[in-house]
């Protein structure tokens, strides 16, 4: 880690379960009350917005109407939710952890509160219709849960779809470091893809094709991974299922694998979208492995998984009579940067073998290695799997060559029974038979990849990354200094006072404020609070832009708790 620094280390953050409305009597009204909470946050926040817009044209009209309705949006609240308190009304909405999700991987997630990669990682409820959503008598129970879920994931997704930060048309703008999307080669794409080999169309691809995946795509995609996942032998395309993004991939291996209320292991901090995707359709929980930040004589790297956190993980929750389907890994790791080395990726693959478990391996991030020292290795490129049935791989295109709009995610398995149940959701999740087409002729052009596009991209990666990490030296913030992936985890526990998800969450609403989306640990799990994920790939000078903002925020963040500080020495 660079700049190590003394930080606190409290046990703070709920446990899975204690979440609102699972079961009180008083659910409902504690859920409007929360929603009520976060309007209110909102109205605040649109007030401030204004005196940072006053120079804009119409900025006083579009203030008006956006606050008329959130005053509107606040009286309906208050009466439904008096309402309910007089009637005795109870309810049965249920919360779920909060998810990542402007992780968009060109699937639904990011899934990752949003400020966020599914879609979003931060929250912010709104509902433009919260009557029908948390009193509504025309969803089901399970309905009721999703729709709560989607809206306060998508919340800040949402504002910055609408208000996107743009050099000349906008430049008061969002600003999104949240979401890991790759815009650094977005010129070499779109060249790319506007070539007149990919722009073809026939019969077949207007029709409905394969549930797996079009032939000459699988085929393709078998082809492809062979090389860059340097393969012993030629990868059967029979094996390939291809869906409209690798969180489609997810949430469909989670139900053909796990039967209702079963359970996949993952370490964290982890792509919290994943939380959403296994409780989208199949219900199947998350048991998380926490990874200490702290290094110690037995374990010198910060966040590392061993097989003996995987181990006690696993007997504890099975000692609760739960069962355990799976494990499920990120190579490269999201957000911690982290490259597993071939003898880890079998000492895990053992683990899992040893106990029947299933093996969920994501390398979506496979290209993204960027530091030269470091050498990728994909599970498909040994020799020999200790349990080939059960290993399964993900991968897309969203990450890699940062088009996440076409909506591709693959699955490899050698299991064909575990292909073929996949890809009956081909039947709801396929990918238009266009898309594929310009994917097929994409992943063909092993000339242009290997001889443009990849030694572009990582050195664009490169000089990203060193720019950002520069300014995090310059301002004394810790990070893990990985070479791979889109983004750097850092650590802003020093300005947290005290150092609590509350306060982790209070700084992520300062970051908004000032028109910045950046992921906060708790949305990948992290047991500990004031880690932040801070996403690099993005054009220099939206990068300046951007880390001005995050200095003024830490500027604005240091001096508050230089007043607080003798505020409560004083109390004391």
């Amino acid at each position: 880690m660079s700049h190590q620094s003394d930080t606190l280390h409290l046990p703070c953050g709920q446990t899975r379960g204690q979440s609102l409305g699972s079961q009180g009597t008083h659910t409902r009204p504690l859920e409007m009350m929360l929603h009520l909470q976060q309007t209110i946050e909102k109205h605040i926040m649109q007030l401030v917005t204004r005196h940072q817009q006053q120079d804009l044209v119409l900025g006083d009209q579009r203030h008006h109407q956006a606050t008329g309705e959130q005053e509107a949006l606040l009286g309906n609240l208050v009466s439904q939710l008096v309402g309910l308190l007089q009637s005795g009304a109870t309810g049965g909405l249920g919360l779920q952890p909060s998810y990542p999700a402007l992780d968009v991987r060109g699937d639904v997630g990011g899934g990752q509160e949003a400020q966020s990669s599914g879609q979003p990682d931060q929250p912010v409820h709104q509902l433009k219709d919260p009557e029908a959503t948390f009193v509504s008598q025309h969803l089901s129970n399970r309905g009721i849960e999703i729709s709560a879920s989607y809206q306060a994931n998508l919340q800040d997704y949402r504002i910055y779809q609408g208000d996107k930060y743009h050099e000349d048309k906008n430049p008061l703008g969002f600003i999104n470091l949240g979401i890991s999307e790759n815009k650094l080669c977005l010129d070499l794409m779109t060249e790319r893809l506007s070539q007149s080999d990919t722009n073809f169309t026939e019969d077949v691809l207007l029709q409905y094709s394969d549930w797996s995946g079009q032939p000459f795509l699988r085929e393709e995609v078998a082809r492809f991974l062979t090389y860059y996942c340097k393969v012993p032998a030629q990868l059967d395309p029979e094996n390939v299922v291809v869906l409209n993004g690798c969180s489609s991939i997810f949430s469909t291996l989670a139900m053909v694998l796990c039967d209702p209320g079963e359970a996949l292991l993952t370490p964290t901090p982890f792509y919290g979208s994943f939380v959403f995707s296994s409780q989208l359709y199949s219900k199947v929980e998350l048991i998380l492995v926490h990874l200490d930040s702290e290094s110690t004589d037995a374990n010198p790297d910060p966040f590392k998984l061993t097989v003996d956190k995987l181990e006690q993980a696993l007997l504890e929750v099975t000692l609760t009579g739960k069962k355990v389907r799976g494990l499920v890994l990120i190579n490269p790791q999201n957000p911690l940067g982290d490259v597993y080395s071939r003898d880890t990726l079998k000492e895990y693959l053992e683990f899992a073998k040893r106990y029947n478990l299933h093996v969920i391996m994501d390398e979506i991030y496979m290209l993204s290695v960027f530091d030269e020292s470091i050498t990728f290795h994909s599970v498909l490129s040994m020799e020999s799997l200790p349990d080939p049935n059960r290993t399964h791989v993900i991968w897309g295109t969203s990450k890699d060559f940062g088009i996440s709009g076409f909506r591709f995610g693959v699955l490899y398995t050698h299991n064909k029974e575990v292909a073929s149940a996949v890809s009956s959701f081909g039947y709801l999740h396929s990918v238009s038979g266009i898309i594929q087409y310009k994917l097929c002729r994409l992943l063909q052009d092993r000339e242009w990849i290997d001889g443009v596009y990849l030694p572009t991209y990582r050195s664009r990666l490169r000089r990203a990354h060193r720019y950002i990490t520069r300014k995090l030296k310059a301002l004394g913030i810790p990070f893990l200094n990985h070479g791979s992936g889109l983004y750097v985890w850092i650590n802003l526990k020093v300005c947290l006072d005290p150092c609590t998800f509350e306060e982790e969450r209070l700084l992520c609403r300062r970051f908004l404020d000032n028109k910045l989306i950046l992921s906060r640990g708790k949305t990948y799990m992290c047991k500990e609070p004031g880690w932040f994920r801070i996403v690099f790939a993005d054009r220099p000078l939206r990068l300046k832009q951007a880390m001005y903002r995050f200095y003024q925020v830490l500027e604005e963040q240091k001096w508050d708790l230089r007043v607080k500080q003798p505020e409560s020495a004083q109390k004391e």
